[in-house]
């Protein structure tokens, strides 16, 4: 019961003033930023990695990532702390703002911009009240060799 509860629940969160959503099923919890480690020889969107409660989590900045640019740190950033299968990754967004509830039936597709990068993270779209929401799919954006480089990272 408390599965179907969660179903349609999603976490919104910009990146470069868009708002986009994730499932709240992947979410494991929302950080203010804290202290990155940075690692050499990585990604430029691979930030580094923090100590979260004793574990430690590899950070990837969206905005470097979707638009080669790098996230300017304020009060509203967060690290979105993700959980994909035995995978833990914290992900810099500009702000969290709310849990909402969706129907992915009213789910559209992405419109088409050409040469645009985020394109390929994108699951559709959804138009709620004056809200257009972006619906990202969590394991393109965490492509498998990200995902590889994530696990290296996690056994420093």
């Amino acid at each position: 019961m408390a599965d179907e509860l969660l179903e349609n629940k999603a976490i919104v969160f910009k990146v470069r003033g868009e708002e986009y959503t994730i499932p709240i099923k992947y979410v494991g919890g929302i950080e203010k930023m804290m202290p990155i480690t940075r690692v050499p020889s990585t990604e430029p969107f691979i930030k580094g990695v923090l100590n979260l409660r004793g574990v430690v989590t590899p950070v990837v900045d969206l905005k470097q990532k979707f638009h080669q640019q790098d996230t300017i740190y304020t009060n509203q950033t967060r690290i979105i702390v993700i959980h994909l299968d035995d995978l833990s990754v914290g992900l810099i967004v500009e702000a969290a703002n709310d849990v909402i509830d969706i129907d992915y039936e009213e789910l559209k597709p992405p419109p088409e911009v050409v040469g645009s990068k985020v394109d390929d993270f994108i699951n559709g779209v959804i138009k709620m009240d004056k809200r257009l929401l972006i619906i990202l799919d969590i394991n393109k954006v965490l492509n498998k060799e990200d995902v590889n480089e994530f696990k290296i990272l996690e056994g420093l």
